[in-house]
């Protein structure tokens, strides 16, 4: 099985991802923040890196440097309302991450992450 390993510090929206793609058929793994997200991904291999960019302890660009240090094939999709700060060159954000804008609704959600994960 797919597994997503879901970092948001929004405990509505983490509620609703992680749902909604459980409803989808995936294996979610919900932290609500990064530090506490990076702890679980050194302990075990996930497909999915999805996660918010602002949140404490350790924001989303950071967690997702850390973990594409562990593992290099590790996809990584950003959900955020900063979308230019993921884009932005200098933000150190894995090359190859998707970033999805907040809000956004539930099928874009799923339709992104398949694409990222049949790529």
């Amino acid at each position: 099985m797919r597994r997503i390993l879901l970092a948001e510090d929004d405990n509505d929206m983490r509620k609703f991802l992680t749902r909604a793609l459980g409803n989808a058929g995936y294996d979610v793994v919900a932290f609500d923040n990064g530090r506490s997200a990076y702890e679980r991904l050194r302990e075990e291999p996930f497909t999915l890196l999805l996660s918010d960019i602002v949140m404490p302890e350790m924001d989303g660009i950071e967690l997702a440097r850390r973990a594409t240090e562990l593992d290099p094939d590790l996809k990584v999709m950003f959900i955020t309302g900063f979308a230019a700060v993921a884009l932005n060159p200098d933000s150190e954000a894995p090359k190859d991450a998707s970033v999805l804008s907040k809000p956004f609704h539930l099928k874009d959600l799923v339709d992104e992450v398949e694409r990222l994960l049949a790529a």
